[in-house]
């Protein structure tokens, strides 16, 4: 019971940081295009 409920929190956390990753990418390239953000 334990384990089921340790796996699928892992689980969890670790779509929701993939998802972050990938959205974050896609605001963090549109902020490059306006020179707004220091990522040279």
């Amino acid at each position: 019971m334990i384990q089921e409920i340790l796996a699928f929190g892992i689980l969890l956390f670790a779509l929701t940081f993939l998802i972050r990753k990938y959205f974050w990418k896609k605001k963090s390239d549109k902020n490059c295009g306006n020179g707004d953000c220091g990522c040279n």
